[in-house]
């Protein structure tokens, strides 16, 4: 068995990074580890976009070119061809957030469809990916979750909604591309669950093209999970899905405050560690049935999934079972794991920088708020400047 040192080897971890692109993510890390400065800097580049204030440039020299791979597909094909030579794959994510209008999500649709179909060209690129609100309004995922009854408007905009997952999920099962659809907030996941099993009973009769996201600082996933598996069995269909912890704490807890109703967040960061390790047991327990794409940036599940893989003589490329990370963060994770033989992906969004801007500050903000990880990043490029300088 490898030695959990693994995930210090920095020679491994940061070899695609130059010396100039190490600073720079010393930089950025430095600047995100304290709390007033994200919350200045953020304010600071919305009021400067808004105005179009000429600072795109500045943007994409630092934070956009750390965290996103282009402003489009074919821009960030160098960081596809640099990664696919480490031995990672990609999985190429249109980060444009907060949209409202039909046309909008009519473009989104077109445009995951586009990348589907790109991806079918490349062994490098396994996985297409969404997120439910890029296809509808949230407030109708909203509506549809809490079975409200829908006005006729309402009704077109929900069926668009599906039409549009039928779209997309047709085209990826069509070119045997994975999707990989992300989980989102609490009042409206309900309503995405419901459409993505639909999906799966639908494309995954043979192997697993469309996967949900378990948020796992939810304590009823594990529950979902064993129930989604005895609707899968009953019915003859394949599950996949993508565990994480999840990215809305905060906000979930405050709004469960606000309407006086029981938080779906665990009550601890040890009880959600607990449920996270156990959906991923649960599904490497159960692989002919449910694939996993495990997205984490926590070094001990990493590892407890490469000793369970171990464990149940599970090989290292086994393609119901993936590793993913975000680009720009946890390279220590991805290409340790990947130079062992482990399917590893990176997401890598990428957009119009104005666009991704949303995608960017949410991303600085989750950084501020688990400080143990943004230290992890700094101690590391800290220990490799030392090393390129030995």
């Amino acid at each position: 068995m490898m030695p959990k040192s693994i995930f210090d080897n920095t020679k491994t971890a940061f070899k695609l990074k130059s010396d100039s692109e190490l600073e720079r993510a010393y930089f950025l890390f430095k600047m995100i580890s304290k709390e007033p400065l994200v919350r200045i800097g953020t304010a600071a580049t919305k009021f400067a976009l808004n105005l179009n204030l000429p600072v795109e440039g500045l943007i994409r020299s630092t934070v956009f070119d750390h965290f996103c791979g282009g402003v489009n597909e074919k821009d960030c094909m160098p960081v596809v061809q640099g990664l696919s030579e480490a031995g990672v794959f990609s999985v190429l994510d249109y980060s444009v957030e907060g949209k409202e209008e039909g046309a909008q999500f009519e473009a989104t649709t077109k445009k995951v469809i586009e990348l589907t179909a790109f991806a079918k060209e490349k062994n490098s690129m396994p996985f297409s990916v969404f997120k439910p609100t890029g296809l509808g309004r949230f407030n109708i995922w909203k509506s549809v979750t809490s079975k409200e009854s829908l006005t006729k408007s309402q009704e077109k905009e929900w069926q668009d909604i599906m039409n549009r997952y039928h779209s997309i999920c047709s085209t990826a099962s069509k070119y045997d591309v994975s999707l990989l659809i992300d989980a989102e907030e609490y009042a409206m996941q309900g309503a995405a669950d419901q459409l993505c099993e639909q999906m799966m009973q639908e494309y995954n009769t043979e192997k697993a093209i469309v996967f949900n996201t378990l948020q796992c600082y939810r304590w009823d996933r594990l529950d979902y999970l064993k129930q989604q598996h005895a609707k899968a069995r009953e019915k003859g269909y394949k599950l996949g899905f993508k565990v994480v912890r999840g990215a809305y704490m905060e906000k979930e807890n405050d709004y469960a405050e606000a309407g006086n109703y029981l938080s779906p967040i665990c009550a601890s960061k040890s009880e959600t560690d607990q449920n996270f390790n156990g959906v991923l047991l649960y599904i490497l327990d159960n692989l002919d049935d449910i694939s996993l794409f495990l997205g984490t940036h926590n070094e001990s599940s990493s590892f407890l999934a490469m000793e369970i893989m171990q464990t149940k003589g599970i090989a290292k490329n086994d393609a119901r079972v993936w590793f993913g990370q975000l680009y720009g963060m946890s390279d220590h994770i991805t290409f340790n794991i990947a130079s062992e033989g482990y399917n590893v992906a990176k997401y890598i969004p990428f957009g119009p920088v104005k666009d991704v801007m949303p995608y960017l500050i949410r991303r600085a903000e989750e950084n501020t708020s688990v400080a143990g990880q943004t230290n992890r990043e700094l101690t590391l490029l800290k220990k490799e400047k030392k090393r390129r300088r030995l």
